[in-house]
């Protein structure tokens, strides 16, 4: 069984990364307390929606990256990376938060030369970012983790899905400033696909699949079981990935796809669903089992 323990919060290759992943959690929560406080729209290209979302969710990647990177054996340029990725989140997003005070959009915005100039920042920094998570990715598969094997899978899955949604990012930057240049909405793809739809459906499969595997670990299940209920959850994660790539490909909104397509959704959610329940009967099971004892 996993142990809750937060001895990698203090690990020299996970300590950028996990100080900037808490400041940005508290500025997103910071956000939404102004949010609260001065109100306004929740949609729109100007909002306080994307200084709350974007601080919370680059945290928790930056956190989990840390994370992973204290589960990793140390190597010599590992600190540098670890400084430059953290710092680069913290920049993109302080440029939104910049953005939203200034009371202009902060993506797909060349209105002054200082937008544009914002605008490309953002977007080397995570092409920077993109590229750290790469190689942690490939490091999963190529180092020992040091982790049971159902965490390893979920951790592996997790980055696979976090490097996706990263480079479907990039390509969703690449299109709007396409349709912008045709004077079509840029956050758009086709008649109504939303690309940032399958770029976020599973960018935080890192924070979840592990929090799956350790709550099968808390059920007490055998390893092996373990094992296939994490493998089970990855798979159905990765068809929320594939219902969401090809409804927006179709140029239809996010729930709009045709009945054959909705059924992968269908299966992906009730797989999801089912899983966590049986996970959630265990604990509860192991429990009274000790409470009986």
């Amino acid at each position: 069984m996993y142990r809750f323990n937060t001895a990698w919060l203090t690990n020299r290759q996970a300590k950028p990364l996990t100080y900037a992943g808490l400041l940005l959690v508290a500025s997103g929560f910071l956000h939404l307390g102004v949010y609260f406080f001065y109100g306004g729209p929740w949609e729109g290209e100007v909002s306080w929606r994307k200084p709350i979302l974007f601080g919370i969710s680059a945290g928790l990647t930056s956190l989990s990256m840390g994370w992973v990177w204290a589960n990793l054996p140390q190597r010599k340029h590992d600190f540098f990376l670890s400084c430059t990725a953290a710092f680069a989140l913290l920049i993109e997003v302080g440029l939104i938060d910049l953005q939203q005070w200034r009371g202009v959009p902060s993506h797909f915005n060349r209105a002054t030369i200082l937008d544009s100039a914002i605008y490309n920042t953002m977007g080397l920094l995570i092409l920077w970012v993109t590229g750290v998570i790469i190689l942690l990715t490939i490091r999963s598969f190529t180092q020992t983790l040091s982790q049971p094997l159902p965490m390893v899978i979920a951790t592996q899955y997790g980055l696979i899905y976090l490097t996706i949604s990263c480079l479907l990012g990039i390509v969703i930057n690449i299109n709007g400033d396409i349709r912008m240049q045709h004077g079509l909405p840029p956050a758009q793809y086709g008649d109504a696909g939303i690309p940032k739809f399958p770029h976020g459906v599973v960018i935080h499969a890192l924070q979840w699949l592990p929090l799956f595997a350790w709550c099968a670990a808390q059920a007490h299940f055998s390893r092996t079981t373990q094992r296939r209920l994490t493998l089970l959850a990855s798979r159905a994660s990765g068809l929320l990935l594939i219902y969401a790539s090809l409804v927006t490909l179709l140029g239809r909104a996010r729930f709009d796809g045709p009945p054959e397509l909705a059924m992968v959704l269908y299966v992906a959610l009730a797989t999801l669903l089912c899983l966590s329940g049986f996970v959630a009967l265990g604990i509860m099971n192991h429990r009274l089992a000790q409470n009986r004892d």
